[in-house]
């Protein structure tokens, strides 16, 4: 099976759920550094739809100034040009599976999708 993680090393949550998924016995994992390779805004909306979820559900706002800016309450392609924009918008981390996406905040969320 085959993993994408769209991490952040710096993140601790991001760094356990790469842990998991590296541990993990026939997974094949890609790593994205999205704050250097960040998705576009159109790849974030198929993720997010993949999820379930809203762009906004998707959208960090600690350590970021998206509050301030309304974003939490932005229509989606106001929230996903933001995040495509500046990928520090995008909570993390992402995995994608052939079984789905998740967001996997906590870690172990990633086991849904294993």
């Amino acid at each position: 099976m085959k993993a994408t993680i769209w991490h952040n090393p710096n993140c601790g949550t991001s760094r356990k759920t790469l842990a998991i998924l590296e541990e993990r016995d026939g997974v094949e994992v890609e790593v994205v550094e999205y704050l250097k390779h960040p998705p576009t805004a159109d790849r974030l909306a198929q993720l997010y739809a993949d999820a379930g979820m809203t762009p906004a559900e998707g959208l960090r706002l600690r350590g970021t100034d998206a509050e301030e800016r309304g974003l939490p309450d932005a229509d989606d392609a106001t929230v996903l040009a933001a995040m495509a924009a500046e990928p520090i918008l995008i909570e993390r981390p992402l995995v994608e599976t052939d079984k789905g996406v998740r967001l996997c905040r906590p870690q172990e969320k990633v086991e849904e999708i294993l």
